[in-house]
């Protein structure tokens, strides 16, 4: 099996930065492939999937991109595209917050 290295994005690392200093814990999957989200984050005994796009930059409709929607219409676990470091910090609290309220089953 032969591994190729990933493009990473260029907001990647200031978004990775961001999120560790938020308190995450934060993976670079990127080399993965296969359509696998760029970072595995920790947050509150939780788990968050993140593929990082650029800024207006959305899922493509080559081979790569084709992987990647696969993998998103696939997963049953939580997924988010982000692109900003405050769209990062949203989709990762925004799930804690959900986590954290109570269901009333009745």
């Amino acid at each position: 099996m032969r591994y190729r290295r990933r493009k990473v994005d260029a907001n990647q690392a200031e978004i990775v930065a961001a999120l560790r200093a938020a308190g995450c814990s934060v993976v670079d999957l990127s080399a993965v492939g296969d359509g696998c989200p760029d970072l595995l984050v920790g947050r509150g005994f939780q788990n968050f999937l993140l593929e990082v796009k650029q800024p207006g930059e959305k899922i493509r409709k080559d081979k790569r991109g084709e992987l990647q929607r696969r993998f998103h219409d696939e997963w049953r676990g939580q997924r988010s595209v982000v692109s900003t470091v405050n769209g990062a910090l949203a989709a990762v609290l925004a799930c804690e917050d959900l986590a954290n309220r109570e269901v009333d089953l009745a």
